[in-house]
Parts: C-alpha cells; sequence; structure tokens
C-alpha cells in the first residue's frame, strides 16, 4: 500500500476540519436564535480554505529549493490572508462602526484553524528536510 501524499492529507484534513467548524459554528449560531448565514461567513469559511490549501501547496512544492526560508514564506501567507481579510471583510465588518464577536468569529475561526493546520504540516515538512 502506498503512502498518502502530504498534499492530499493536508487538504482532506483541512476540507473535513473546517466543513465541521462550519456545521458546528451555524448550528451554534441557530440555537441561539443567530442568523446563521450573516457576516459574510461562507465566504470567509471558502477564503480561508482556499488560501491555507494554496500555501501549503506552494511551500511543498518549493520545500527542497528554498527550504531556509520556508519559516519566511509561511509567514508571507500569514500576511497575505491578512490582506484578504481588510480588502474583503473588514470594509464590511466595519460599515456599522464596530466589529461585533460575530463578525470576529465568522472570520478568525476558520482562519485560526486552518492556521494550525498548515502549522503542523508545515513543521512535519520540514522535519523532514532536516
Amino acid at each position: 500500500m502506498s503512502k498518502i501524499n502530504p498534499i492530499v492529507q493536508f487538504l482532506i484534513l483541512l476540507i473535513i476540519s473546517l466543513c465541521l467548524a462550519f456545521v458546528l459554528h451555524i448550528t451554534v449560531l441557530d440555537s441561539k436564535g443567530l442568523p446563521q448565514y450573516d457576516n459574510l461567513i461562507v465566504l470567509s469559511y471558502t477564503v480561508n480554505c482556499i488560501l491555507a490549501a494554496a500555501i501549503f501547496v506552494v511551500l511543498y512544492i518549493f520545500k527542497a529549493k528554498l527550504k531556509n526560508q520556508i519559516g519566511f514564506l509561511f509567514m508571507g501567507g500569514s500576511f497575505l490572508k491578512f490582506v484578504f481579510f481588510f480588502i474583503l471583510f473588514y470594509p464590511a465588518y466595519k460599515a456599522d462602526g464596530e466589529m461585533s464577536r460575530l463578525e470576529f468569529a465568522a472570520f478568525f475561526i476558520p482562519y485560526g484553524i486552518s492556521l494550525i493546520i498548515e502549522t503542523v504540516f508545515t513543521a512535519k515538512m520540514l522535519k523532514k528536510l532536516y
């Protein structure tokens, strides 16, 4: 039996984790009588998933060639996520003059989950390089 490619492992774990978190997130919102699909929640989970996948795939592809710069590339990926946050989400979240806890959670729950998964897989990848 062949070993599963790390990119495939990453994508499977990322997608399953974010889907489960999304279902739990909207279930909690519904149980509290709050709007489930407000605060750009679907876009947030989608964008965080796509960006995390793209960042990890790029890191994996260039791991041997740029192994001494992987950490900087990883931080650059996090910076890229914040750029997307400030372009896509921040204007809508601050339209009323403040960012609510629900708006904060809609973006930072999927951001945090994807960041943890990215970090674990990048650390594993680096461990194998050295």
